[in-house]
């Protein structure tokens, strides 16, 4: 932090009557150059006559938000502020699309709640909670939300837990994956035993907590969902369709999946798939929009896979496919988001 803290500054500030919105993105995992795929994404998809809207990279203590004119300007984390042009700005608003550590996991959040600055994303429980998968599974399933099985092992602590119980307990083949990081990192699909430890070792290169997870087969689908004061918008399924052994980095970002929205379901199954979305979004008091990944048994069964509270956001991503496919614009959904946390929308 500087030492001079607050709004003294004697530069003059910005007093305009559009919104300044940062989309701030980076971060500290191994995603962050997906954030900031997501970042120039969520930043084209604003609209630039209603809002003033710069792009803020963050990496460790470098804190920067990009100008118009090709430059950065260092952010004052005192306030969350900016010069430009010789006028200090202060952000009214923070879009966070930062996958992991900071943004998906409640620090940042704590941040704007500091400095007194509305953000995208829920609360820093809640962010705490979504990201550490076995400690989400465990609290959604108090619930009644169908989940896989599944058991925690720590670092330093592998001991605890031998290879013949994990197979006992969660059978072959099993998710290993990181508790507490993103999705695309550190995930193996372990066919049996001997494939343990060094899909363990893998998963504990992004966390110290890793989850192994029984495998669910059916079909996997994902949808979006955001609440207003005055609405609940749940989007077009979409199904997941890949030949890899699962929905990995390279099916993700390198084209190998075929994505189907809607999805080829029963309309009463994706009625249902839709209430679960609304009942896991007011179970956790969700904020902004979040997209939930499933599994589809043969026999009809919908198990949770994953919430992701700052999903993807590039013009290809799952979310602004749905919003397309609802008969939507990304630039309508964002102006909801933001505004619905403003007593007077801006007009």
């Amino acid at each position: 932090m500087n030492e001079k803290v607050g709004r003294s500054d004697p530069l003059p500030l910005n007093l305009g009557g559009s919104r300044t919105i940062a989309v701030v993105c980076g971060g500290d995992s191994s995603e962050h150059d997906v954030s900031l795929r997501s970042g120039q994404g969520i930043y084209s998809f604003f609209d630039k006559e209603r809002y003033n809207v710069y792009i803020v990279d963050i990496k460790g203590l470098d804190w920067h938000v990009e100008l118009p004119d090709g430059t950065t300007a260092r952010i004052d984390r005192n306030d969350f502020s900016f010069v430009e042009n010789g006028v200090k700005k202060v952000f009214d608003y923070a879009y966070i699309t930062i996958h992991g550590t900071p943004g998906e996991n409640g620090l940042l959040q704590g941040y704007f709640d500091l400095v007194g600055i509305p953000y995208s994303t829920s609360g820093v429980l809640v962010e705490a909670m979504t990201f550490d998968k076995f400690v989400l599974n465990q609290y959604l399933r108090a619930y009644g939300v169908s989940l896989a099985d599944s058991l925690l092992i720590r670092k330093g602590y592998e001991e605890l837990v031998s290879d013949d119980e994990i197979e006992e307990r969660i059978g072959m083949p099993c998710f290993v994956k990181p508790a507490a990081d993103g999705s695309s990192f550190g995930v193996s699909k372990v066919k049996n035993k001997d494939q343990l430890a060094p899909a363990i070792r893998k998963a504990m290169m992004e966390s110290p907590e890793v989850m192994v997870e029984s495998f669910l087969d059916g079909t996997e689908i994902t949808q979006g969902c955001y609440k207003t004061k005055e609405k609940t918008v749940l989007l077009p399924i979409t199904e997941v369709v890949t030949n890899n052994e699962f929905f990995d980095y390279d099916a993700k970002y390198n084209g190998q999946v075929q994505e189907i929205t809607p999805a080829r379901i029963p309309a009463e199954v994706a009625e249902r798939v839709g209430k679960i979305t609304s009942h896991i979004y007011d179970i956790l008091h969700c904020n902004g929009i979040i997209r939930i990944d499933y599994i589809i048994s043969k026999e009809g069964r919908i198990s949770m896979l994953e919430i992701n509270t700052t999903p993807g956001m590039t013009a290809t991503s799952f979310i602004p496919q749905q919003v397309r496919a609802a008969g939507l614009e990304m630039k309508d959904v964002l102006a909801d988001i933001v505004e619905n946390q403003f007593l007077s929308p801006l007009s």
